[in-house]
């Protein structure tokens, strides 16, 4: 009997947090859901903050993940920008840490070229290719959830390959991957 597993592939925002879920039996993705967080209509930073947080629990006590793949921010000329989704994507990591699910973390070149062959993707790109791939019978409107969706495609592809990304097990092997960074 082949292992089932289930992982949720987020991509952490401010504006809107896209995810999507897979189910892997043995060496076979099915698609399971893809949407997104829409934090548009909020003007308070903090409230969005416990907005990614809240739902991140709620997608993790309704389907369970065994693993959480998540886009890492990419390094942008907007320090503000880059602070804003730094947070966004740690308290996603939070969540996921406090039900102590694995996390790995892509960046966006690697998710793009695990999906399309092509680290310069679109986002439209990527989004074809895994309608293509998972048989999806439409687009949403915003490509965030489809790049939610991609992370968890591409840990799928990723999965037994030695340099995957940065893997968090929980706090403190958070804490210990990080120590260089930490300030005492």
């Amino acid at each position: 009997m082949s292992k089932e597993k289930i992982i949720l592939g987020i991509d952490p925002g401010t504006t809107i947090m896209g995810f999507g879920l897979i189910k892997v039996i043995g060496k076979t993705m099915q698609f399971m859901q893809l949407n997104e967080l829409d934090l548009k209509k909020y003007d308070d930073h903090y409230l969005k903050l416990k907005l990614i947080f809240e739902r991140t629990i709620e997608l993790i006590d309704t389907h369970h993940p065994d693993e959480i793949a998540i886009e890492a921010p990419f390094f942008g000329k907007n320090v503000q920008s880059m602070l804003k989704l730094g947070r966004a994507q740690g308290v996603a990591m939070a969540a996921g840490l406090s039900r102590e699910i694995p996390i790995t973390e892509y960046s966006p070149k690697k998710i793009k070229m695990a999906i399309t062959g092509n680290g310069n993707a679109s986002k439209e790109q990527v989004a074809k290719m895994l309608q293509s791939l998972l048989n999806l019978k439409s687009l949403p409107k915003n490509l965030d959830a489809t790049d939610g969706l991609a992370a968890a495609v591409c840990h799928f592809y990723n999965e037994g390959k030695v340099e995957v990304g940065k893997n968090y097990t929980g706090w403190s092997a958070f804490v210990k991957q990080n120590e260089g960074r930490i300030k005492k």
